[in-house]
């Protein structure tokens, strides 16, 4: 893949060089960029050099605004290329389709889904809550063989979860729920995985009752650099709530939404 700067070398000044970011995120077909203020004026110019630049890139919105709202989703505009926003994405040898639009997905999470699949046996019944077009239930099951189940509250991706599910030959090990987890009440998983490290600490009391006695949790939080341990008494804090003893036995960092913060995940074993 060429380089985005020699594609626009001669279109942009030096100084707007130095604003420009460079990586983007690329789901399918789709590329997602962040442009910042200061080259608004320049930003169809900047989306065609990313046409160029690859020919498995056919679309090319930018980001406006964080993702936001009960189903996570992020307002996307069109700079470039075909119009829509329905892609197939390949990840670690497995297929999902999904809309950019109307369902939250990361292709930057890819080496932690493996990490944490790489941990499991194949005889656990494990629990994703959060679990959108389920990457994380389809990679854990495609690598470790253990059941998972997923549970998501948005519709669309929920749709599109079962779509993949069936796509990837693994309805006799993933299935999905529809709902909110808080509700639902789950038990008596060996594991379970809450994304949502924005939203999700409401859902970490039930977390900690889903899981069986000496079962792991893994909760997904933002921390700072200088501080990746801020959410230790938060966990304690759910933990008594839910009248379970825990440990934190690792703090991995998965990811790095901006300069100096990190995406977390808190393995914590549950005793």
């Amino acid at each position: 893949m060429a380089n985005l700067r020699t594609a626009l070398e001669g279109k942009l000044t030096e100084k707007e060089h130095s604003v420009l970011n460079r990586s983007f995120d690329q789901i399918g077909d789709i590329a997602i960029l962040e442009i910042p203020r200061e080259l608004t004026k320049k930003q169809k110019i900047i989306a065609n050099a990313v046409l160029t630049i690859s020919n498995h890139i056919k679309c090319v919105y930018k980001k406006s605004g964080a993702h936001a709202g009960k189903y996570r989703v992020q307002k996307l505009i069109w700079l470039a290329g075909e119009k829509r926003t329905i892609t197939k994405h390949r990840e670690s040898g497995a297929d999902f389709e999904l809309d950019v639009q109307t369902c939250y997905f990361s292709p930057r999470l890819v080496s932690e889904r493996l990490r944490l699949a790489s941990m499991i046996k194949s005889d656990e019944n494990v629990l994703v809550i959060g679990a959108g077009v389920a990457p994380y239930p389809i990679i854990i099951s495609k690598y470790s063989k253990a059941k998972t189940t997923g549970i998501e509250v948005n519709p669309s991706a929920v749709k599109y979860a079962e779509k993949n599910i069936k796509l990837n030959k693994l309805a006799d090990k993933v299935k999905m729920i529809k709902g909110d987890a808080n509700k639902i009440k789950p038990k008596g998983f060996d594991r379970t995985i809450v994304m949502l490290p924005k939203t999700g600490t409401p859902l970490w009391k039930t977390a900690f009752q889903s899981v069986k006695k000496g079962g792991f949790l893994h909760l997904y939080a933002f921390a700072p650099e200088s501080n990746l341990h801020q959410e230790d008494k938060t966990v304690e804090k759910f933990c008594k709530q839910a009248k379970r003893t825990c440990r934190i036995v690792n703090i991995a960092k998965a990811g790095q939404p901006s300069p100096r913060m990190y995406r977390i995940c808190i393995d914590v074993r549950v005793l």
